[in-house]
Order: C-alpha cells, then structure tokens, then sequence
C-alpha cells in the first residue's frame, strides 16, 4: 500500500450551481462564470491532467451534461472518471419530498450512463447536505461510495445512517451502511475561499491565495508525514481553480506531491473498492 494516495476531484457545476444553489436565474453574468468552467476551465484542467499522467474524477450534475455535451463527453473520452453529483445542483435537504429528491437523482443517473453507458458507482451531493432520506435512495440505485461528509480527514470509512439528534437527549450517530465514505473538508475547496458574490448571498471570495495553496501544501505534508496510508482529497470547480493563475499553482502542488516518494494518484473509484476489499 502506498504510503499516502491523492485524489484530485472536480465538481463540474458550470451553470447548475447558479440557477439552483444561488438562485440567479436572472442574472446572465453569473452565469457566464458557468460558461467559462465548461469552455475554458474544464479543457485547460484537462491539459494539465493529460501532461502530467494524473487521474482525477468528475462528479457532473446532469443539467451540466445536457447543457454542455461536449465537454462533458470529452472528459470521459480522455480516460477520466465520471460520477454522479445530482441534475439540478439542489441540495437534498431542500427538496420538498423524498419523491422530488429521487426524480432528481434518477434523472442524474440517467444522463450519465447515456453519456458513458454505465452506472455511476460514486455519489457527492450538492453543497455536501444530506436529506433524511438521501442514503436510503443512494442504496437503492446502487451507489457503492459517498463523499460528502466530514466525520474522518484523511481516512475512507463506512458511511452511517440512521442518525438521530433529539433536543433533549444524546446524539446518537446511527449504524455503519454498505456505502464507503470518502471524505471531503472545506478547507479542501476552492468555492468558499475564491468565489465572490455581491448578494444573494453575499461571499467575499477575496483570501490571500498564498494562504490558501499553502494550507493544501501544509495539510498534504502532515498527513504525508503523519498518516500511514491517508488518501488527500481536494476538491475543486473549473469555473474557480480553471483561473488561469490558480492553474499555476495546481501544477505547483501537483509537482509537490510528485516529489513524494511513494505517493499514488487514483481516482475515487478505485480508493472506494480498496478500502472496501480490505475491511
């Protein structure tokens, strides 16, 4: 076993994040950021991919794969890893019934096996919010692994449902599910750090971005150094770290790590069904 794996992700939103998560419908210029993650950000973080031999794993709301097909076909064509990340961009928590939330994810599910002519096996949710219902329907259309959760940093675990947190009495974390969780953190997103928005809600987006990539390089190390085995998980937008500087400085990270004895990249996929072979 390697002594630390890296998973590179994008969260390929382009429009979806700000028609539903944003509520911007009327507002052209959010949109065109969209835009510029489908049509300039996706290709460039392709390129970089390419020239460095690094595997990375796509999770594509379906409203992304029917508004820009071709992008979306030539991330799987180029050898990456598509996983399901809702149609809609809506959090699971603000659908109005399980019904609303379960059309939606079959509809995702739908998009991406008429793209790629197979099943999603991976799941991350919009915003990372979870309904009261969201694993029991991630069960029954076969998801294997989620990552939208927090509970570990550097360490693949059993996903937990059945959860319960009464007013009055102890939180009780409910029982290990069959689905592997692979963790996320924001301080592991490029969203909350980069992105502005004036209102709606208001996001500054305006942090030095040296502290930023050092914290990525900072948390990479100590878990290098620390964590027998960790898998580092970073996850980023097209539409945010496609930014022409910022590419700079994944590449940078990206030669960091490659410094590393004993460091493997993989894709989501691939870490799910090792954590799951082996416990």
């Amino acid at each position: 076993m390697a002594k630390a794996t890296v998973c590179l992700t994008y969260d390929f939103d382009a429009v979806s994040t700000w028609l539903w998560s944003y509520d911007s419908w009327d507002e052209p210029t959010r949109h065109s950021r969209g835009v510029f993650g489908a049509e300039v950000g996706a290709p460039r973080l392709l390129d970089l991919h390419d020239k460095y031999d690094v595997p990375a794993t796509w999770f594509i709301p379906g409203h992304t794969i029917d508004s820009f097909p071709e992008i979306s076909g030539e991330v799987w064509d180029r050898g990456y890893d598509i996983q399901h990340h809702g149609w809609s961009h809506t959090g699971p928590a603000t659908f109005e019934s399980e019904e609303d939330e379960r059309a939606d994810v079959e509809r995702a599910l739908d998009c991406i096996v008429d793209l790629t002519g197979r099943k999603p096996t991976g799941y991350r949710s919009p915003a990372w919010d979870f309904s009261a219902h969201t694993l029991d329907i991630l069960e029954d259309i076969g998801i294997e692994w989620d990552s939208s959760k927090m509970a570990s940093d550097f360490h693949p675990h059993w996903a937990y449902g059945g959860w319960s947190a009464p007013e009055d009495d102890a939180y009780d974390r409910g029982e290990p599910t069959d689905i592997v969780e692979l963790p996320v953190s924001w301080q592991r997103d490029d969203w909350p750090a980069f992105t502005f928005t004036w209102a709606r809600p208001h996001r500054m987006g305006y942090v030095s971005e040296d502290s930023i990539f050092q914290r990525w390089y900072d948390q990479f190390d100590w878990m290098y150094e620390n964590v027998d085995g960790g898998t580092f998980i970073l996850t980023m937008h097209p539409q945010v770290i496609g930014q022409a500087h910022r590419l700079m400085r994944l590449e940078a990270l990206i030669q960091h790590m490659q410094t590393k004895p004993d460091v493997e990249f993989k894709l989501m996929d691939e870490v799910a069904s090792d954590f799951r072979e082996n416990n």
